[in-house]
């Protein structure tokens, strides 16, 4: 078990999850700025958790 494929695998599954609520927060946007602060927040730190996940997952060489 690689500690750093776990942690990939966290970080990917963090990423998903802010992606999907700031899809929703994007989705339930009457127009107004009221909360487009939040939308950019959750949208940005899910894509860098899902990138970063991805990469971590990626790079780890799996030794058996």
């Amino acid at each position: 078990m690689n500690i750093k494929r776990i942690f990939g695998s966290i970080l990917t599954i963090l990423g998903i999850v802010g992606l999907i609520y700031a899809a929703v927060l994007f989705a339930g946007n009457s127009g107004g700025t009221s909360g487009v602060k939040s939308l950019i927040i959750y949208a940005v730190l899910g894509l860098i958790f899902f990138i970063s996940g991805i990469g971590l997952i990626r790079s780890t060489k799996d030794e058996s």
